[in-house]
């Protein structure tokens, strides 16, 4: 089986965000296999700079890179994450927008890395889904203006009348 394993480029700070991470998502950790890697005397990195960082969150498998400021992240890719109540939700939230990280609209958000998460409760899509078009697009528009999801406002909008 073909594993898909995103590549997140940084600047200088692929360890110091894949340590954060490990701290935010549950059954996370530096894999054992090749762990992490360094430049060495042939660049174009200082020597003994972490060149790449192997990791996974809950069970994920990713890949953090120094490879220059040449490349920023931006909110075109993100990561969803799929959350039970509104809790985990918050849990997130406020892991993932603390010491810099800006909230944006619809429950998106970008870390304090520039990387672009979407922390979503799976009760907005079940109500997204709801078989009656009002309910579910009351449930959207009361979604729209929100940064952060919360649940019982939802719940609000699709019982309105």
């Amino acid at each position: 089986m073909t594993t898909l394993t995103p590549c997140l480029w940084f600047d200088t700070e692929a360890q110091e965000a894949a340590d954060f991470y490990l701290t935010v998502f549950p059954n996370s950790r530096i894999t054992e296999t090749t762990e992490t890697t360094y430049y060495g005397e042939a660049g174009p990195r200082p020597a003994d700079m972490v060149l790449t960082v192997e990791f996974e969150l809950d069970g994920h498998p990713f890949t953090a890179l120094n490879g220059g400021p040449e490349f920023s992240f931006t909110m075109a890719v993100s990561f969803q994450i799929d959350c039970t109540d509104q809790a985990e939700v918050d849990r997130y939230w406020d892991a993932l927008t603390a010491d810099g990280g800006q909230e944006s609209m619809c429950g998106w958000l970008e870390d304090k890395y520039g990387l672009s998460w979407q922390v979503v409760p799976r009760r907005l899509l079940e109500l997204l889904a709801d078989p009656d078009p009002g309910r579910a697009q009351r449930v959207l528009a009361a979604m729209t203006p929100m940064r952060k999801i919360v649940i019982t406002e939802l719940e609000a909008a699709a019982d309105a009348a």
